[in-house]
């Protein structure tokens, strides 16, 4: 940091790591800052009692056409292209075939009434029919894709997901948050544990300031989560006012990750899957043994991951121990040990998970990504108008970002 780099990137995730791609490849001096310890933002890798296990994003979603898997192949990473167990209900327990059938059923439906018939409200919620009888299933799948209540999820930003999406979902075995944090480019200076303070505008320049010094830019890309730019952790200029009230509109929802251990002989089969309880909006979903590793995920959303800052984490995995027995008897307290746990929605420099619209408010994500004055440019899975909430959309934004920049630059010097 003792020379003033040509673009200064704000923040080492996914949406950082494909902006500081393009930066470098261009022959720009970039300089990455980022509050946390290390690179890959909502994309952590970590090891745990013998075990690889994704504390963020776990999977390449869309992995037909999901660019880390083809940047996996080019810095030599495996991907796992096998099926996915999600779906499943290991041994009809506790959702017997019939009930998930119906279940499926009212999911399908539902989803067909946002994409063709969506309410005049845009509230998603406002999509269910009580006949069909499965609210809390619903409620509790909205927990998982979008990290909220349908109450508060815009039809339209959902649809537009849904409509994007396949159903291609692969895997990375070193981790996706060792593949994210792989890919950073060499040439681009890294600043770790070094949050930004704040962001001002010097006639043509832009001034960061840290707690390690001031860097002035010729521009800058900010990849901060929607929660940090709409926060007040970050000093921003009132001339970024429009960008805060879109991240106020796309707020990240809570998502949470527990882990347990599997000790001695278990009814637990590599790679099986179950929904604790389909009636329950808060359960959580349990992925047994991922490539055979002696592990439960134990995936939270919405109502559920809330209780994890509610509660705290011995509270949670003592509540999905009793899940899981309700499930596979009492002898398998014996068998599952707490591991490890996220909390996202307590990490300062992010504050939540991924992003949603509320309702009426998906256009947000189009007045997020656009640039102030030549000179700042927004990155980040929020400013994806399909692929938001995933580390590709991310990815894409940055790289999107980084084009912007180099268009920006190119015009002020001809």
């Amino acid at each position: 940091m003792t020379e003033d780099p040509d673009v200064v990137v704000v923040g080492a995730g996914a949406a950082g790591t494909g902006a500081a791609r393009g930066l470098a490849e261009a022959g720009l001096k970039v300089l990455v800052l980022e509050a946390l310890p290390r690179t890959g933002g909502r994309a952590f890798t970590q090891q745990a009692a013998g075990s690889v296990v994704d504390i963020g994003c776990g999977w390449l979603h869309s992995a037909d056409r999901n660019p880390w898997v083809g940047l996996a192949g080019e810095i030599g990473f495996d991907v796992d292209s096998g099926p996915s167990a999600w779906g499943d209900q290991f041994r009809d327990l506790g959702f017997t075939q019939s009930e998930r059938e119906d279940a499926y059923l009212a999911f399908e439906r539902w989803s067909e009434r946002v994409a063709t018939n969506p309410p005049r409200s845009d509230v998603a919620a406002d999509a269910i029919d009580p006949a069909d009888g499965w609210t809390s299933y619903l409620q509790a799948l909205s927990g998982y894709i979008s990290g909220d209540e349908l109450q508060r999820i815009s039809c339209k930003d959902y649809a537009a997901y849904d409509e994007a999406s396949t159903d291609l979902n692969w895997r990375v075995p070193a981790g996706y948050g060792t593949l994210v944090s792989a890919a950073m480019p060499v040439q681009a200076v890294v600043s770790l544990s070094t949050p930004v303070e704040a962001i001002t505008l010097d006639g043509r320049r832009v001034e960061v300031k840290t707690p390690s010094g001031t860097v002035r830019a010729k521009a800058v890309i900010v990849t901060t989560s929607t929660n940090v730019l709409a926060g007040d952790s970050i000093r921003w200029p009132s001339a970024f006012d429009p960008w805060r009230q879109a991240a106020q509109r796309l707020p990240l929802g809570w998502n949470e990750k527990l882990f347990f251990e599997i000790t001695g002989s278990a009814p637990f089969e590599n790679e099986t899957h179950l929904i604790g309880d389909p009636r329950d909006a808060s359960t959580g979903s349990y992925y047994i043994r991922p490539f055979g590793q002696p592990v439960i995920e134990c995936y939270l959303g919405g109502a559920g991951a809330r209780l994890v800052a509610e509660e705290g984490h011995k509270a949670v995995f003592a509540r999905a121990t009793d899940q899981l027995v309700r499930l596979f008897g009492g002898d398998i307290r014996r068998n599952l040990r707490p591991l490890i746990a996220s909390d996202w929605a307590r990490t300062a420099s992010i504050g939540g998970a991924y992003s949603h619209a509320l309702p009426g408010q998906a256009d947000a994500r189009i007045a997020l990504a656009k640039p102030f004055d030549e000179r700042v440019f927004f990155a980040g899975e929020a400013t994806h108008t399909s692929d938001f909430s995933t580390a590709h959309g991310a990815l894409q934004s940055g790289q999107r970002a980084a084009r912007e920049v180099i268009a920006a630059l190119t015009a002020i010097h001809s």
